[in-house]
């Protein structure tokens, strides 16, 4: 019985001897990483490369972290304002809502809620200032597809009580030095639709409708600026257009729908004579430009990240220089060149690597910070906005991995015969 118990002792020591001589680079590589160098000033400078791979990996992720915060805040307006889905004429600006299409829509149980809505450029005066921006007629399922009446700064929202109200952008109401008012009228005036005019009459050149303001909102300033929402039926009688012509149909989708997904189905279903746009596709230039944004952030923090990567590639090499005689030994007693490089990748590789979860895990409680105790606030109410996503640490980790394993690679070319000679 002790005899089978020394075997078994003994073929675990060999196994173990195996283990490290198959992966003897990188035992070597570790040994290198963890012990001083004689040379205090390649310890220096070795420190110096982690602290620098280190902030600029926190770097990279706490920016991106913010962009995207920056990117959710842009886009929560835009949600707030555009609907999931919506409906426009493929050609032309109206279309005539038919009983088929009233069926599709309602039969449909990908779809909450949606709205018709009818909106045209049009010519605004209030006390004698004048103003040209766009009226918005809605009807009274508006508020289920878009909770626009969450943006009011004042006055309420439409009521079938008051049709003739309107509700006006701030952007709208600062030009017209417009507030609410039940007593002066704001006039709306559109071109009437025809082509002969009679020139001599200008009252025959235009349709007018007044209304009253009984509510301020305010968005951003590209909406703000540019509606002022009223009821449909106010709308489709300022154009003289007859109850089943709109422009439009906003959307809300039932939860769990994939928005992409429904607007191709959607568009099969409904037929080309109408055109259907997810509020990606509403807003694609705002869209595309958050996205080169984010590009062009990450190419300049991944420079700055090389730049970080190239204090390693210094690091290593002044410790090649440091370790000749060791190398020589090493090839002496067996060790090939190859095997000697690796010895260094597998160096450089790793401090990259302590660099990354050591970056890393210094961004995201940054991150974890800001977003719970608002360190940088933008004003005196508006903290700086971050978002955590696993896509933002997933790009870091690729990111860092493929630079830090190309300069591991870049600084153990230097180890060759001539070298060791």
């Amino acid at each position: 019985m002790l005899w089978i118990q020394l075997s078994i002792r003994k073929f675990y020591r060999k196994e173990k001897k195996c283990k490290i001589l198959l992966n003897f680079p990188l035992y070597i590589a570790k040994r290198y990483l963890v012990s001083k160098s004689s040379n205090n000033a390649i310890n220096i400078i070795t420190i110096i490369a982690s602290l620098g791979t280190i902030v600029a990996t926190a770097a990279l992720f706490v920016v991106l972290s913010g962009f995207s915060g920056l990117k959710n805040f842009s886009l929560a307006f835009f949600k707030a304002a555009d609907p999931d889905i919506k409906i426009t004429a493929s050609f032309g600006k109206t279309f005539i809502y038919t009983d088929s299409l009233t069926r599709s829509l309602k039969n449909d149980k990908s779809i909450a809620h949606f709205s018709k809505i009818l909106e045209e450029r049009a010519f605004f005066n209030y006390r004698n200032k004048e103003h040209i921006a766009y009226i918005k007629g809605v009807d009274n399922k508006y508020l289920h597809v878009i909770r626009i009446d969450t943006a009011l700064l004042a006055g309420h929202w439409l009521s079938p009580d008051f049709p003739y109200g309107v509700v006006v952008g701030n952007g709208i109401a600062s030009k017209l030095s417009l507030g609410i008012d039940y007593l002066d009228p704001l006039t709306i005036y559109v071109p009437k639709p025809g082509d002969t005019y009679n020139l001599e009459n200008p009252s025959d050149l235009v349709h007018s409708i007044e209304t009253r303001s009984t509510g301020i909102f305010s968005f951003i300033d590209d909406i703000d600026g540019k509606y002022v929402y009223a009821y449909l039926p106010v709308v489709q009688e300022l154009l003289q257009y007859p109850l089943e012509r709109i422009s439009g149909i906003s959307i809300k989708l039932a939860k769990g729908v994939k928005t992409s997904d429904f607007a191709q189905k959607l568009q099969i279903k409904i037929g080309p004579q109408y055109k259907v746009q997810t509020r990606a596709q509403l807003n694609a230039v705002f869209y595309k430009m958050l996205n080169t944004e984010n590009l062009v952030l990450y190419f300049i923090f991944t420079l700055v990240l090389i730049i970080a990567l190239f204090n390693i590639i210094g690091a290593i090499i002044m410790m090649i220089l440091d370790k000749r005689s060791n190398l020589k030994t090493l090839l002496n007693l067996g060790m090939s060149i190859k095997e000697l490089k690796k010895v260094f990748v597998y160096q450089g590789f790793l401090l990259s690597i302590f660099g990354l979860i050591v970056g890393l895990a210094l961004g995201l409680l940054l991150v974890f910070l800001q977003d719970q105790f608002h360190l940088f606030m933008i004003n005196d109410f508006l903290a700086y906005p971050v978002a955590f996503t696993y896509k933002n640490i997933l790009l870091v980790i690729i990111t860092m991995v493929i630079l830090g394993y190309l300069a591991a690679r870049i600084a153990s070319s230097r180890i060759g015969r001539k070298m060791l000679e």
